[in-house]
C-alpha cells in the first residue's frame, strides 16, 4: 500500500473527534476533590483522614476502574433525568425500592442510579463508623467521594452525556477533564467547614437537579463557540505519554470556560464540600466515635487494597450498562 500523503493524514486527523478523556471528572479532578474534602472536616475527624489522605486521593478514581469490569458499576455514576420527563429530579421516588417497583430495575440501571447509590453508600459508611472498622471507613469514603463528584457533573444527568445527540461528541472530556487540567491552578477551592446534612437524600437529589439545570448552557456555549472558531483553532495537538493526541485547543478551552462563568470551578468546589459533608454526617449519625484511637491500616492492608485496585484495572471487560464515550 502506498504511503498516504501528509496532507491527507492531516485532513483525516482533523475529522476525528478529540481523544477520549478518562470517565467522569478525570483523574486530576477526582483526586483533587477527595483531597480537598479532607480539609473541610472538624478537628475530631481531620487527623484520622489526613493520616490516610494519600489513599483517599489515589483511590478516588477506583470506581472508574471498575466501570467496564464489574457488572452493575457503570450505572452508579450517572442518571439520565431526561428519560423520565419534566422535573424528574423532583418527582422520582427517593427510595430505590419504590423506584424499582415503579420502573423495574433493568430500566433504572439502563438510565443510571447515582443519587440512589449515594444514599445507599451513606448508610454503609455510617455503619462502618458505628462498628469502628477503619479499613472499611476509608475505602467507602474514597468511593463515596467519587460518586458525589459525579453527581455534580451536568453531563452525568442527561442521555446526551457526550454531545453525541447534538453533533458535539467530545464535550464530555472537554468539560470534565480538559478545563480542570488547564485552569484549576486559578480556581478558588475555599469551601469553609463541612456542614451536617439534615436530609442527605434530599441533598444529593438537589445536587443532581442543580447539575441538570446547567446542561443547556454546557451544550449551548460549546455550540456557539464552535460556530465562531474554525476547526484549526478549536483543536490542537499535544504530546501525551509519548503519543500525539488531538485535544481541544487552549484558546477554545479558555473561551469556553469564560462563557461558562466559572461553572466547572463552582461544581468542583461543591463536590469537595459535599464530600466532606457526607463524611461528617455519617460520623455524627454513627454517634461521633473517637477516631483518634482507631486502628491504623497496616502495610499489609494497604497492599491488599492496592492489589484490589490493580486487579480491577486489569480485569477483562464485561458487558455493562452506562455512558460510553
Amino acid at each position: 500500500m502506498r504511503r498516504a500523503s501528509p496532507f491527507l493524514l492531516t485532513a483525516l486527523l482533523w475529522l476525528l473527534p478529540p481523544q477520549p478523556q478518562s470517565h467522569a471528572w478525570g483523574f486530576f479532578a477526582h483526586r483533587s476533590i477527595n483531597r480537598l474534602a479532607v480539609f473541610t472536616l472538624p478537628p475530631e475527624m481531620i487527623g484520622f483522614y489526613k493520616s490516610r489522605i494519600e489513599y483517599l486521593t489515589v483511590q478516588a478514581t477506583r470506581p472508574d476502574s471498575r466501570r467496564t469490569v464489574v457488572a452493575g458499576e457503570a450505572p452508579r455514576h450517572f442518571i439520565d433525568l431526561d428519560v423520565y420527563g419534566d422535573s424528574a429530579a423532583y418527582k422520582l421516588p427517593r427510595s430505590y425500592a419504590d423506584a424499582v417497583a415503579r420502573f423495574g430495575e433493568d430500566s433504572l440501571l439502563r438510565h443510571g442510579i447515582v443519587p440512589w447509590h449515594v444514599a445507599r453508600m451513606k448508610g454503609q459508611l455510617t455503619e462502618a463508623f458505628r462498628t469502628r472498622d477503619a479499613e472499611r471507613i476509608i475505602s467507602l469514603s474514597a468511593d463515596l467521594g467519587h460518586y458525589i463528584a459525579d453527581a455534580c457533573v451536568p453531563l452525568h444527568t442527561t442521555r446526551n452525556y457526550n454531545g453525541q445527540l447534538t453533533n458535539q461528541r467530545g464535550i464530555h472530556g472537554l468539560w470534565e477533564s480538559r478545563l480542570p487540567e488547564l485552569l484549576a491552578t486559578g480556581y478558588d477551592f475555599f469551601t469553609g467547614p463541612a456542614p451536617y446534612l439534615e436530609y442527605p437524600t434530599g441533598t444529593i437529589w438537589a445536587t443532581v437537579a442543580r447539575s441538570n439545570a446547567a446542561v443547556d448552557s454546557v451544550l449551548r456555549f460549546e455550540s456557539e463557540l464552535t460556530r465562531k472558531l474554525p476547526a484549526d483553532r478549536k483543536y490542537s495537538y499535544e504530546e501525551r505519554n509519548g503519543h500525539t493526541s488531538r485535544v481541544y485547543s487552549q484558546e477554545f478551552s479558555r473561551e469556553y470556560h469564560q462563557r461558562l462563568s466559572g461553572q466547572v470551578e463552582r461544581q468542583m468546589r461543591l463536590a469537595a464540600r459535599l464530600t466532606g459533608a457526607f463524611w461528617y454526617t455519617c460520623w455524627v449519625d454513627a454517634g461521633q466515635p473517637d477516631l483518634n484511637h482507631m486502628p491504623r491500616l497496616t502495610e499489609a492492608q494497604m497492599r491488599q487494597l492496592a492489589l484490589q485496585a490493580q486487579q480491577e484495572q486489569t480485569a477483562p471487560a464485561t458487558d455493562t450498562h452506562g455512558h460510553v464515550d
